[in-house]
């Protein structure tokens, strides 16, 4: 990752730009001689960082959440912004209101290279198709994290993870299997089928599953809601129409699991069918407290784009590049240290019942 000045990145990425439009939208020369020595390989690259490097100020870093008006990253976004503004930097939010509008996020993150700001912080619909735009992201000085929802490993500098990917899969299916008593069909009620994070814990819900303790529980069905609360809505309906034994449902995304819960708390199943997964104490705490869901489970989502935040002027200060092993401050959510391929992890998740949900105001 770069670390030049301000005035040599907006040169560098003005060349970069203009070379562009000459050669097409696909070209990747015409470059300066420092861009031409960069190798864009993600998380393993970066000059040599140095930790106890000045934290630069006056910078200007764009959030792309997955959906833009969605409340977990609007929580999430502004977690993002009060960090930026306490780091004397701008921060930025663009995005589109569909939370599977690929060719949108892309469009943004070429828009947002040609604005020239500094670092972008994305959590990705699809694990490839930002690829392109965000190499050459990358290519013309811009850091790149994501966050809730990565992209594959080569198109970004850091990912900061919500948690353990196989802690929050494994768990949810712990919870879900203590509520139904260990026997039954149960289903899974995801976000949109690309989704990276969603289908990194349906494979570890799945793996967990194959345990001997959970021979009596069978997963019938996987559906998509495409984080549309009306969609999630009618699958949850779909799904006790089609599997009517059903006796739970795990919905990793914090759209599906207020739109089933919203189905389930005026249906005959309220009570019967146990609904678990992912969301946030204000969405689901009517449903708690009406009986309709017993626990869920979820992180901090604020402070997941407060760490999104600090880890972008992290390496645009040269603190990290990104190389497993390398560690750096975040303020008051404590020290960090970049795991495998590039990855940064926020803590284990917090489990919201009747007992504590009053207590947490997100």
């Amino acid at each position: 990752m770069s670390v030049a000045t301000a005035g040599t990145r907006r040169l560098t990425v003005a060349l970069a730009l203009t070379t562009s439009l000459i050669v097409g939208a696909t070209a990747c020369g015409g470059t300066t001689k420092e861009d031409a020595a960069k190798e864009v390989t993600g998380a393993a690259t970066g000059g040599k960082a140095d930790p106890n490097a000045a934290t630069k100020k006056g910078l200007t870093v764009a959030f792309l959440p997955k959906q833009v008006n969605n409340p977990y990253f609007t929580t999430s976004d502004n977690g993002g912004k009060k960090a930026l503004e306490q780091l004397g930097s701008t921060y930025k939010e663009v995005g589109t209101s569909s939370g599977t509008d690929t060719s949108g996020q892309v469009s943004y993150v070429n828009t947002l290279t040609q604005q020239q700001v500094d670092a972008i912080a994305v959590s990705a619909q699809d694990p490839g198709a930002l690829c392109t735009a965000l190499k050459q992201a990358m290519k013309n000085g811009v850091s790149v994290v994501t966050y809730d929802s990565d992209t594959k490993i080569d198109c970004r500098n850091v990912f900061v993870s919500q948690a353990s990917a196989e802690d929050l899969g494994r768990t949810q299916v712990q919870l879900l299997a203590k509520q139904i008593g260990g026997k039954g069909e149960i289903a899974i009620l995801s976000a949109a089928q690309t989704a990276t994070n969603q289908n990194t814990w349906i494979d570890f819900m799945k793996d967990e599953l194959k345990k001997p303790e959970y021979k009596d529980i069978k997963l019938v069905k996987t559906a998509y809601g495409d984080d549309d609360a009306q969609k999630s809505f009618q699958q949850t309906q779909g799904l006790l129409q089609e599997h009517p034994n059903l006796k739970g449902i795990v919905s990793p995304t914090t759209v599906g699991i207020k739109a089933a819960a919203q189905y389930l708390s005026g249906s005959k199943y309220k009570g019967k069918v146990k609904l678990t997964g992912l969301g946030t104490p204000n969405d689901m705490r009517a449903y708690v407290k009406n009986g309709t869901v017993e626990g869920f489970e979820l992180w901090d989502p604020a402070k997941l784009g407060a760490l999104a935040a600090h880890t972008a002027v992290a390496l645009e200060s040269g603190q990290i590049s990104g190389k497993e092993g390398e560690t750096y401050k975040a303020g008051d959510l404590g020290s960090f240290t970049i795991g495998k391929d590039g990855l940064v992890s926020l803590g284990k998740p917090t489990v919201f019942d009747k007992a504590n949900i009053d207590d947490f105001k997100f």
